[in-house]
């Protein structure tokens, strides 16, 4: 397939309309106040502010900004103490006990308490897969005191800490109990406050254009520990962090040489070979794990409640011609024949890998799914015109689908609207979908434990909702193995029902580097974050 011509005539760079001036030149305040503010244009708007609605990595990187957690893992995969001074294990690992650090502060001035973090787990568990699990576990989560949280287990949870400070969607944020337990965790919180380094400016958020963040001053970073990843000292060195939501690819890398914005979260794969060139600018990848195109099916409707016809597009597929569409011909920058768990990590394998090998021919594939019991229903593939990656991925299905003989309503909508529809469960007619692209990071799909496009809860489940017992319970299994010989093994057995299931099909990996200022200094890996990073 022929990767799409998005920009043969602006590939110049400064093609694009640029941004409106920051401020006159010359002038020495405007000068300093640039010094002092950080312009970053992130993948996509943040439609929806609060984090621990959805899945989306762009609200997650927002999330960070606003929201701190107790515990984070460093650049080597290692889990630290963040909010907590640590923890202690008792009872054969069925008492836990924590003890929150001192002077954390949320940003309406309210202490951090026991109770405080308390509210926004349960929160949390009720969206997230890893939380689940977690909380599925749990006899008694207290508050004895202001500082200290209490868990008593109903077995034990070697994994407690991991899941409380994971790095993938949805993230454990927490926030003050009276928006964690007064508001439903299917519905957004109506104010956005936390006690992390930055807080947010609802006030100065135009949406879809706009998001500003302040450094919050009452923020006290761990101490004496050097950031890493999301472990350490959070140290905010901006007194302002603006969002830039600028769709037009050209017209951010115009400004991204100008000097209008400082950072471009996402650079399309086009442009990379000529921002790469500017002496200026730095174009490096901050994620060794890459992202992981994902095809997911709407299981509760015709026609892909079928895993026979799930199973024949998932044959159909060649993951080359979806990474093509995305990164072009560089194959240092992506890579097929990926399966259920991400490459690089312990439980990747090659159990029936076979069948994402693309030999089949369009005929055969054609005939796959009519024995399947495709009937000729009308399939809505909605994609999002604002956010090219997942675009690119999308205009590839669609393009398959039609081959195939499947009827596309292929419906083009901003990436917010898109993020909204996801969770509506009822029929194309009104309002729900059928199949939709997207991409999950890698690291979220190491093993089972956030994996939540491999999970088969049904109406549990993450957008999607895929039912399957047997991975269910090859999950549980997994959180119960006794040791990483044991974890891989079940690794190899769900990987093997999850090609039976098909619960969404992998596009591929690719590598999405980001590119900002050469003037930037203190950038940390994997994910854009906000601390550490200063200028000069």
């Amino acid at each position: 397939m022929l990767r799409r011509d998005l920009f043969r005539t602006s590939l110049a760079l400064g093609a694009g309309a640029a941004l409106p001036p920051l401020a006159a030149p010359g002038l020495g305040i405007a000068q300093e106040a640039r010094s002092r503010a950080l312009r970053f244009v992130p993948q996509a708007d943040a439609a929806i502010l609060d984090p621990v609605i959805t899945t989306g990595l762009v609200n997650r990187n927002h999330g960070f900004l606003v929201f701190d957690t107790l515990y984070g893992v460093d650049e080597a995969g290692r889990i630290q103490p963040q909010m907590v001074e640590g923890h202690s294990v008792e009872d054969d690992g069925r008492l836990v006990t924590m003890r929150l650090r001192e002077g954390l502060r949320f940003h309406d001035g309210e202490p951090v308490r026991g109770r405080d973090v308390v509210a926004s787990l349960r929160r949390w568990a009720a969206r997230d897969a890893f939380g689940t699990s977690l909380m599925a576990a749990v006899d008694e989560l207290t508050a004895p005191d202001d500082r200290t949280l209490r868990w008593r287990l109903k077995r034990p949870f070697p994994l407690l800490p991991q899941a409380l400070g994971k790095v993938g969607a949805i993230v454990a944020f927490i926030m003050p109990e009276r928006l964690a337990a007064g508001t439903d965790p299917a519905v957004p919180v109506k104010e956005l406050v936390g006690s992390g380094p930055f807080r947010f400016r609802a006030d100065q958020h135009v949406p879809g254009s706009m998001l500003v963040y302040e450094r919050f001053a009452g923020y006290v970073p761990r101490p004496g520990e050097a950031p890493s990843l999301l472990a350490g000292g959070k140290v905010a060195h901006f007194d302002r962090v603006e969002w830039r939501v600028i769709p037009d690819a050209a017209t951010v890398a115009g400004a991204l040489r100008q000097g209008e914005v400082d950072w471009w979260d996402q650079p399309i794969f086009d442009l990379l070979p000529a921002l790469r060139q500017d002496r200026n600018l730095v174009v490096e990848n901050l994620d060794p794990y890459g992202n992981i195109g994902v095809l997911r099916f709407n299981h509760t409707l015709p026609p892909f409640n079928n895993p026979a016809i799930r199973r024949a597009i998932l044959g159909a597929v060649r993951q080359s011609d979806v990474m093509l569409a995305v990164a072009g011909e560089d194959r240092s920058m992506w890579r097929d024949r990926i399966g259920f768990f991400a490459p690089g990590g312990a439980m990747a394998n090659d159990e029936g890998i076979a069948a994402l090998d693309g030999s089949r021919s369009i005929e055969a594939s054609q005939k796959a799914l009519k024995d399947a019991g495709y009937k000729g229903e009308t399939v809505l593939l909605m994609a999002p015109s604002d956010f090219p990656v997942i675009n690119a991925m999308s205009e590839v299905i669609a393009d398959l689908f039609r081959r195939l003989g499947i009827k596309v309503d292929y419906q083009v909508m901003d990436w917010g609207s898109m993020l909204r529809r996801m969770a509506n469960r009822e029929t194309p007619e009104k309002g729900g979908y059928n199949a939709f692209c997207t991409y999950s990071a890698g690291v979220t799909q190491l093993n089972p434990s956030a994996h939540n496009f491999l999970r088969g809860s049904g109406e549990k489940a993450t957008f999607g909702w895929s039912t399957s017992p047997e991975l269910e319970a090859l999950r549980d299994e997994w959180f119960a193995a006794p040791d990483a010989a044991a974890q891989k093994a079940i690794g190899v057995r769900a990987q093997r029902q999850a090609f039976i299931d098909v619960p969404y099909v992998p596009l591929g990996l690719f590598y999405q580097p980001t590119a900002y200022r050469k003037e930037l200094a203190g950038v940390l890996k994997g994910l854009p974050l906000f601390w550490n990073v200063r200028r000069g």
